[in-house]
């Protein structure tokens, strides 16, 4: 995380939301929540102010955002946060925001699923609807997505640093799961529409189940193996081969050593982002070592004596 140096307060937005969005600056505000990028203010009921404080990036990617989630929305099942009004760059507050609106739920990684089946389910049906090729013109993801051995060098410090660290058990079998991932064919369809940050705290839950999914900062067009590589940090033990069954069209067997992969570089990412936050340091979350550790658990139980 990299701050930006800009005091995001209660005053503040009011007076944005005043100067632009006057039908919309007497509601209710309350800060909701600091996310990697950005900081989300809930405006009354049914409405969310986004603005960009941690890196300098969310610029475009809320522009981002802007220009693409609204045309997707409406086809997706679980709810997600649509993008109404465009904040431009003042001199009170030099970078764009978003007013969206409101998903209700809580994070998974404070709050994960428990309903195996139902969140099986869901969670495959919302990739099922998103999954669709995209246009000429579709973003490209930023540092990933592309062909999995292109990321050796990424997977070998961050395995390194976590058996450093003790928190990996049985490394040569992580390498495993990895090695047999990127050796695999690589997509060779039409580039999909993919959510492309699908970690604990960008799908909510309600009831034991997922109900949203929000941050779509990272949407672009890939193979779907990126995403599919959610199923195994998000899903509670035995939902997995629900999932694969209900998504469709069915994955093919290179498209999910992929996605085991990609799942393996996630989760050693989560496990270093647990571990920041169980010792206190910057953009350290306590609550995302728990699933990351469950799914290095399955993943490397799959792998063949």
């Amino acid at each position: 995380m990299t701050a930006t140096g800009i005091d995001i307060t209660e005053d503040l937005v009011r007076e944005l939301l005043r100067e632009q969005h006057p039908d919309l600056a007497d509601r209710p505000l309350e800060l909701g929540a600091l996310g990697w990028d950005n900081q989300v203010w809930r405006l009354g009921d049914d409405l969310a102010v986004r603005l960009p404080w941690a890196t300098r990036s969310a610029d475009a990617l809320l522009r981002k955002e802007h220009a693409w989630l609204p045309r997707l929305a409406p086809h997706l099942p679980l709810r997600v946060p649509v993008p109404q009004r465009l904040g431009e760059p003042s001199g009170r507050f030099p970078r764009p925001w978003l007013v969206t609106t409101w998903v209700p739920g809580e994070p998974a990684d404070r709050a994960p699923a428990t309903r195996a089946a139902e969140a099986a389910v869901a969670l495959a049906a919302f990739l099922t609807a998103l999954h669709r090729p995209a246009p000429d013109g579709a973003p490209e993801g930023r540092d990933r997505g592309g062909p999995l051995a292109g990321t050796a060098g990424d997977f070998a410090h961050g395995l390194a640093s976590a058996t450093e660290l003790g928190l990996v058990r049985d490394p040569d079998a992580v390498r495993a799961v990895w090695e047999d991932a990127a050796a695999a064919p690589d997509w060779a369809g039409p580039a999909l529409w993919l959510h492309g940050d699908l970690h604990p705290a960008n799908i909510l839950t309600t009831d034991g189940t997922f109900s949203g999914v929000i941050d779509f900062g990272d949407l672009f067009a890939g193979d779907p193996a990126f995403d599919l590589a959610a199923a195994w940090i998000l899903l509670p033990d035995g939902a997995i081969d629900r999932f694969h069954a209900t998504y469709r069209p069915g994955p093919d067997a290179a498209t999910l050593r992929r996605a085991r992969g990609w799942a393996v570089l996630r989760a050693l990412s989560c496990l270093h982002i647990g571990h920041a936050g169980v010792h206190g340091r910057p953009g350290g979350k306590p609550t995302w070592g728990p699933p990351a550790h469950a799914a290095l658990r399955r993943l490397t139980a799959t792998v063949r004596p």
